[in-house]
């Protein structure tokens, strides 16, 4: 080998040291931030889902509503008047709600009274004429035609005036349908219009309810409702209401005779005692419903395991490899230091009692 090639050959492999290296010290960085991340997840406090059996209480959530609650509407256009109430106002039954603008109903009825008192006066004119063609007919000094046609005049006469009576008394029903009135004694709870606004023929004008008698509707899954025990005792709580009032017993229980197809579910209605205050229609409840021991299981988590933000619900479930990922669950009642997973994770899964921490390592 000549003294030229030996010096290229050395400038090769010192050309080539440079890249060997920055690829070695590369590997050992990410190998370190692997290392570094799977230490990470390892260390992350977990905990596993745990189940136990389905029997004993299962929680439905559910709703206050109103027994009786009706949206007041109009039964012909016009506009509106006088609004004699707000959001919020306690009517009395048969009380004044709003008016609609009647004045051409009005007129409307007075000239259908005018024409029924004309054909009124037809008719007994037509009456006494018939009576005196009868009587001359007696004496034969008419013809049986003549007293054909005198007849056919007070029948006609008469079918006048009962046409024009019904329509004068239509004309007057009519315009009470101008004036909208309280159909019981109830609370006004929303007013959908203003003065002046235009109220046609099935629009919702506003909505009054009885605050007398409440009910809370919640939905049932099929395989729960099967499985309640008869004459369980039902207990409905109020989690947004002060503590002496967060836990009612119903008065009266209810289950609807039909189930959802597409959900598989059926509506339990149960209904609040007589006197409950503080209670508002759309109210959040929840019916502990006692049930029977059974295949299906209750799945929980730590309550501290619970991720939140806005609509989301999730938890950070712990893979073979240690690795946190983040699952949207769908949370159930809080029992103690733990929550109850209604779906999104499986018994034996293990998730991450901090989720913060959990997020850090991703």
């Amino acid at each position: 080998m000549t003294i030229g090639n030996r010096m290229n050959e050395r400038l090769n492999i010192q050309a080539a040291m440079p890249g060997r290296v920055t690829r070695g010290l590369l590997a050992l960085l990410l190998g370190g931030v692997v290392a570094s991340a799977a230490v990470g997840a390892e260390s992350l406090a977990s905990a596993p889902v745990r189940q136990e059996a389905g029997g004993g209480v299962y929680v439905a959530e559910g709703g206050v509503e109103a027994v009786r609650q009706t949206v007041v509407s109009a039964q012909v256009p016009g506009v509106i008047s006088q609004l004699g109430v707000k959001a919020g106002d306690v009517v009395r039954s048969g009380q004044l709600l709003l008016q609609i603008d009647a004045r051409a109903a009005n007129q409307a009825s007075v000239a259908s009274s005018a024409q029924a008192e004309a054909a009124r006066t037809a008719f007994e004119v037509a009456s006494k004429d018939y009576a005196r063609q009868k009587q001359l007919f007696e004496k034969e000094y008419i013809s049986a035609a003549a007293m054909e046609r005198a007849e056919a005049q007070y029948r006609a006469a008469r079918a006048q005036a009962d046409a024009a009576g019904a329509q004068a008394q239509a004309a007057r029903v009519q315009t009470g349908f101008f004036a909208l009135s309280a159909p019981y004694a109830g609370v006004v709870a929303d007013v959908a219009v203003t003065l002046g606004d235009m109220a046609m023929p099935g629009r919702a004008l506003m909505t009054v309810y009885d605050p007398a008698v409440l009910r809370v509707s919640a939905i049932v899954p099929q395989s729960q409702a099967e499985r309640a025990v008869p004459g369980g005792k039902l207990r409905i709580e109020l989690p947004g209401a002060p503590e002496a009032q967060r836990w009612i017993d119903p008065a009266k229980q209810v289950w609807l005779p039909a189930a959802d197809p597409a959900t598989h579910t059926q509506q339990l209605r149960l209904e609040l005692p007589a006197g409950t205050r503080g209670v508002l229609p759309g109210t959040f409840a929840r019916v502990h419903l006692p049930v029977a021991a059974g295949v299906a299981q209750r799945l929980f988590v730590p309550a501290k395991s619970l991720f939140r933000r806005a609509e989301l619900s999730a938890v950070y479930v712990i893979d073979a490899n240690g690795r946190a990922h983040l699952r949207q669950v769908r949370p159930g009642p809080v029992a103690g230091d733990e929550v109850e997973i209604l779906s999104g994770v499986t018994a034996g899964e293990r998730v991450a009692v901090d989720p913060l921490a959990a997020a850090r390592t991703r």
